[in-house]
């Protein structure tokens, strides 16, 4: 008899003792994975991230960066003094000053300004360290939420989820260690959640709210749990006699893994996504009880459910790219916002005093930001869409927040010149972001690296600084 047909006789005989030896060789194959939970190396004062990412591009002029010059120089060009941009649809020196139509007022000890989009939100402006001086140079969706997301403005690289999940593993063992959570198409694909060039086990899972979180995760009708699990091991051992000749390829690793993880999940989702069981305050909290906020609110509430559970980085989105439904504000800006901020305020004040009440906002660093901010200017119709009342992007100076996991809030850092154009006052590009968001988790950027082509890769190339993080933490 072969080796293979002993193996599936042992396997498949009422006996059990083929279950019992491939069970304990498959607790020991997953102790050591991939996925496995890793010390970090520098003091982390974060173990989870929850990414909210506001598709499409929120203007900070209208959120929580403003600009009282734009509603005097309404209507005029922009001054000479301030130079020029490319800009991706509009010519900056030929468009005129978009003033604005939002409040804003201080709030809470810190007296924090926030616009009158948010008045849940502005209630912990307390937790937030508001970075007003992001930039980079990407002025198209691809490119900027490419480097928002993957750290380069091309595609090919691994996303800000993969590397975390790489350099610190999973403390859950019945979820993925990297879950995203969309409304819908994205402008960039994928690749914005995706593994690039670390092995396939590192990218994220696509979890849905309404009906089976994972799509084919259900067991086949007729199975028992006894019989799949055989199967499983019988699938293992081939699958592992297979990889035997094929290290290099990381997609075996990533299939063995993921059969483990689906047999796990069977049991795991649908408690997950089970949301009967949270208190009725918790689900108003959220704005479960509103038809308008209660998509992102269940999202955000799922987050929240998600690292309980050890899941070690969630991102949620906002917006899609199915009509004009994101925060892509060419055609009246304030108009979307306006939408957009009343889907979604609800929901991320809800997370912010759900984790706090919990214990979790300790270890949970919450993100806040899209891919680049809006142009003081009008974006006018030169791209078929926009009007006067809308605003381009502007990759030069935007706003994204940061609250939990260490860092202080009550606090703005950096500022943007007069008009919200560039960032001026200690401007944080992205590689300084990924940096500092990476040593918060305790990871040095400059040591988690993976060979690639020839050289050693990481999340921020050959660039990146941490000044930020003593900001943040002070």
């Amino acid at each position: 008899m072969s080796i293979s047909s002993r193996r599936r006789f042992l396997t498949h005989s009422g006996l059990g003792l083929g279950s019992l030896a491939m069970h304990y060789l498959a607790s020991r194959a997953e102790a050591a994975g991939p996925l496995a939970a890793k010390k970090p190396l520098l003091p982390a004062s974060a173990k989870n991230v929850i990414f909210l990412f506001m598709h499409g591009g929120p203007s900070h002029l209208e959120t929580f960066d403003p600009k009282p010059a734009l509603n005097e120089l309404h209507g005029k060009l922009v001054p000479a003094s301030f130079g020029h941009v490319q800009l991706q649809f509009s010519r900056f020196n030929e468009s005129p000053v978009l003033g604005s139509k939002r409040t804003f007022q201080k709030y809470g000890q810190s007296g924090t300004v926030v616009s009158d989009l948010f008045p849940n939100v502005a209630k912990h402006v307390d937790k937030l360290a508001v970075i007003r001086s992001m930039y980079h140079d990407g002025f198209t969706h691809t490119a900027a939420l490419n480097w928002l997301n993957n750290g380069w403005p091309r595609l090919g690289r691994p996303s800000l989820g993969s590397w975390i999940t790489y350099g610190l593993g999973s403390e859950s063992d019945s979820l993925p260690a990297f879950v995203v959570m969309l409304e819908g198409g994205i402008k960039c694909g994928p690749v914005a959640y995706g593994n690039g060039f670390l092995p396939a086990v590192y990218q994220g899972t696509s979890l849905r709210t309404g009906g089976s979180p994972i799509l084919n995760l259900k067991r086949a009708e007729g199975v028992s749990e006894q019989q799949q699990r055989e199967w499983l091991d019988t699938l293992r051992w081939y699958n592992e006699k297979h990889k035997e000749t094929r290290a290099d390829d990381s997609s075996l690793d990533a299939r063995i893994s993921a059969y483990e993880l689906a047999f796990k999940m069977q049991m795991a989702a649908p408690e997950l996504a089970d949301l009967s069981k949270e208190s009725a305050a918790t689900r108003a909290l959220y704005g479960l009880d509103d038809a308008r906020t209660r998509s992102f609110g269940t999202r955000c509430l799922m987050a929240r459910r998600l690292v309980e559970r050890g899941v070690r980085f969630v991102q949620v989105w906002s917006g899609s790219t199915t009509g004009d439904q994101d925060w892509d504000g060419h055609k009246q800006c304030d108009e979307n916002h306006v939408r957009m901020a009343g889907k979604t305020d609800k929901g991320v004040a809800g997370l912010l005093e759900d984790l706090a009440s919990r214990g979790l906002l300790d270890s949970t660093l919450v993100v806040w930001g899209g891919e680049f901010g809006r142009t003081p200017t009008s974006d006018g119709g030169m791209n078929g869409g926009g009007d006067s009342l809308g605003r381009d992007h502007n990759p030069y100076g935007f706003t994204i927040w940061m609250a939990g996991g260490g860092v202080k809030g009550g606090k703005v850092i950096g500022r943007t010149d007069e008009i919200g154009l560039r960032a001026i006052e200690d401007p944080v590009h992205v590689h300084d972001l990924h940096a500092s968001l990476l040593m918060l988790m305790g990871i040095d950027h400059t040591k988690l690296t993976y060979p690639f082509q020839g050289r050693d890769f990481r999340l921020t190339d050959v660039h990146g600084k941490t000044d930020l993080v003593a900001k943040l933490r002070a």
